[in-house]
């Protein structure tokens, strides 16, 4: 039983350029990489999300970090059912867009015939490849839209994800609080357990129509854990940055309603990675610090 705390950027703007986090603000690519992973033994890749990422690339993040050492990569949006830039897709997937659909800035998986989708599937797994054969490939992050809520459709579709990435565990995000609510609380983990999906437990603004609830289950041998903060106020808005939207730094007894819970994942789970998305500046730093140090009270050398 391991738990590994972390944040879900180390190249953020705002953490690079407006925090004394990292030792001198010129620091190139690789000494951030290596200087990060010096202090935490785990981070989230986002920008998966927005382009696949070469292999070269990935390659490079598995020599500059050292051994023991996770990345949880986000599932690229294509594959996610967000609207998704034409220009990063891989060339033999965009000659499959109809005509109708080529020549637009956006696409969506369901613009394409089945077998493209099938080989960006499988392109996104070879880029992943290194990582994965040097151990440090944790969760794929499948993030789903708002708009993707508990139908009998959207349970089908996860369904056929359940081996989706041989060898590689992917993690269920999801952004409406209806697979979570009275009436799925309990068969939306067991769903994901049957199909050994690793569920993502979520601390986020509450109220909101979309809001996920605080919930925790181990559905896999990784469980998951995403603070996104609380700021109601930003979590829809509009024309906003990442940072602007997770702009919250957690008080103490915040981040301690947490500590019990993540101990039970950790009892459930092989390991257990806890990831502060409230990327702005040095807050996903500080408060993971701040949750480690939390989570080691109590422990008994060697525990947890």
């Amino acid at each position: 039983m391991t738990i590994l705390a972390g944040t879900s950027s180390w190249t953020d703007p705002t953490l690079t350029k407006d925090s004394q986090f990292y030792p001198a603000p010129s620091m190139s690519a690789e000494e951030r990489l290596r200087f990060y992973a010096s202090v935490f033994p785990l981070v989230e890749v986002d920008a998966t999300y927005y382009a696949p990422p070469a292999a070269l690339v990935v390659e490079l993040w598995v020599k500059r970090t050292p051994p023991g050492f996770r990345m949880d990569m986000k599932c690229y949006s294509l594959l996610t059912g967000h609207p998704t830039k034409r220009s990063p897709l891989w060339n033999d997937v965009a000659a499959d867009l109809p005509p109708e659909h080529a020549g637009k800035a956006n696409v969506y998986a369901g613009h394409l015939p089945p077998e493209a989708v099938e080989r960006a599937w499988a392109h996104f797994g070879d880029a992943l490849r290194p990582l994965a054969d040097a151990g440090k490939l944790g969760a794929v992050m499948v993030q789903f839209p708002p708009w993707f809520t508990a139908k009998k459709a959207n349970r089908a579709l996860l369904e056929s994800l359940a081996g989706r990435l041989p060898g590689m565990q992917l993690a269920i995000e999801f952004r409406h609080g209806s697979w979570m609510g009275d009436r799925d609380r309990t068969t939306t983990p067991s769903m994901l357990k049957d199909l050994r999906l690793a569920f993502v437990c979520v601390d986020e603004p509450q109220g909101l129509p979309s809001s996920v609830p605080p919930v925790t289950a181990a559905t896999a041998d990784l469980a998951v854990v995403r603070f996104h903060g609380r700021n109601a106020e930003t979590w829809r808005k509009a024309n906003i940055t990442a940072a602007e939207r997770f702009r919250y730094l957690y008080d103490e007894d915040e981040l301690r309603e947490w500590v019990g819970p993540i101990r039970q994942l950790d009892g459930r789970a092989r390991e257990t990675h806890v990831l502060m998305n409230n990327c702005y500046r040095d807050f996903g730093v500080r408060n993971g610090h701040d949750l480690a140090r939390l989570l080691g009270e109590g422990l008994q050398p060697g525990a947890g």
